[in-house]
């Protein structure tokens, strides 16, 4: 019994520090990718895919100031935060065909929870500055939380509770969830409904990730930089890392939630060459969550004023969400009808 509690115990801590470094690398790859196309989009030839690594290496070499009115423990303990927050979130989530590493012991639930954590990070760093600026966009980043957490709540609502219907236990399992597709349970009807989700969710990623148009928390031509403007060295180098592990966390949510299919489960393979296979398809697919979430909307959207952000989520895209979930609820209702 002592053994085989030690082999899992041996498993969960390589599951931990496998997922970490995939994270850190990945976050960090990505925001180059991004970069990269983006300029390519506005026809610059852009900085190399390498920049982001050489962006934290330069900021880890620099000491980190902090402002003579900050709270020091509060200040430099929120990039931390921030960072291991971000991690955390992806121990929850399946990566190709591994399974969650903390998959027995959360849902849904609690990744949207601790979707919050790092931007709540971001608004005590910013606050425990004592910088003005900051101070604003602290405020800026309350306000951005509390107008996507809406759309984002009915999408993943009306996705457990399809399953929970169809009769699958467990609903707000991220492994239930990935092994049920629900394209699979849906009509035509819902299907749609499911599509308007999907949009809704592509939507709110950029807000999650305070990234254009929904930058208003930083907005370095009003506010200096906001909430990140005190920020130096390597405190920086943690948010801008934590920024990159959460982009690859968002992403591999909506992958979850919505593209969970494997290669290995269309065409026989060898085990090993099965994970391989599902692994390079999972960054496919997570290449192209950002891509359409985060680059074009980049390319193709300025700024939101802080009022825009607020009634274009609480008003367009919960209005638009609602309406997907209506199609998922008369799809049901039809069906049910059919079957009786």
């Amino acid at each position: 019994m002592t053994t085989m509690f030690g082999i899992d115990m041996l498993a969960v801590v390589g599951g931990i520090v496998a997922i970490t470094v995939f994270g850190i690398v990945a976050g960090l790859v990505f925001l180059g990718i991004d970069r990269k196309v983006t300029a390519h989009m506005q026809a610059r030839i852009g900085p190399p895919i390498r920049q982001p690594f050489r962006d934290f290496l330069k900021l880890l070499c620099k000491d980190s100031s902090v402002p003579e009115n900050a709270i020091p423990w509060i200040f430099n303990g929120a990039p931390l935060l921030a960072l291991a927050s971000s991690i955390v979130i992806l121990l929850y989530l399946p990566i190709g065909s591994f399974l969650p590493v903390f998959g027995s012991y959360g849902d849904l639930i609690l990744v949207m929870y601790l979707l919050t954590i790092p931007a709540l990070a971001m608004v005590g760093g910013g606050f425990a500055s004592g910088s003005p600026y900051a101070t604003v966009g602290s405020q800026r980043e309350m306000v951005t939380m509390i107008s996507y957490e809406f759309p984002l709540a009915i999408a993943i609502i009306a996705i457990a509770w399809r399953l929970s219907v169809a009769g699958i236990a467990d609903p707000f399992s991220i492994g239930t969830i990935a092994a049920n597709p629900v394209w699979g349970v849906a009509g035509p009807l819902g299907i749609i409904g499911f599509l308007i989700l999907l949009v809704v969710l592509t939507w709110v990623t950029p807000a999650e990730l305070s990234r254009v148009p929904c930058d208003t928390p930083e907005a370095e031509t009003e506010l200096a930089g906001g909430l990140l403007v005190e920020y130096s060295g390597r405190n920086l180098a943690l948010f801008s890392l934590a920024s990159g592990v959460k982009t690859v966390a968002m992403a591999s949510l909506a992958v979850a939630l919505f593209l969970p299919w494997n290669v290995s489960s269309f065409v026989a393979l060898s085990p090993v060459v099965a994970y391989g296979a599902d692994f390079a398809f999972y960054l496919v697919k997570l290449f192209a969550v950002i891509f359409f979430s985060v680059s074009i909307i980049r390319v193709g959207m300025a700024r939101f004023r802080i009022t825009h952000v607020v009634s274009v989520y609480w008003g367009y895209l919960a209005g638009l969400g609602l309406i997907g979930l209506l199609f998922i609820v008369l799809d049901t209702a039809l069906g049910a009808g059919v079957i009786a």
